[in-house]
Order: C-alpha cells, then structure tokens, then sequence
C-alpha cells in the first residue's frame, strides 16, 4: 500500500458512472442465468 499525500487525494478518481451501470448490468444477467439453472421454467408447448 502506499500513503498518499492530500494533493495526490485529490487527483483520485473513481470509476465513472458507465462502469458501475455495466457492472450492475453484469450482475444482474449472471443473478438471471443462475437462477435459470437453479429454477427452470416449464415449457408452454
């Protein structure tokens, strides 16, 4: 790790938007896909 002065905190940036939107798109699909395994839904033919 290492110790950051209070100019060098200040330069610091998180992610942006865009990259918590697609993170939480990810999670949600692969919440879908696993749920689909675990609780398949009956076939309407």
């Amino acid at each position: 790790m290492q110790v950051l002065e209070n100019n060098e905190l200040e330069k610091v940036t998180g992610g942006s938007v865009w990259t918590g939107i697609a993170i939480a798109a990810i999670v949600i699909f692969l919440s879908g896909v696993f749920e689909g395994f675990t609780n398949p839904g009956r076939c309407n033919n």
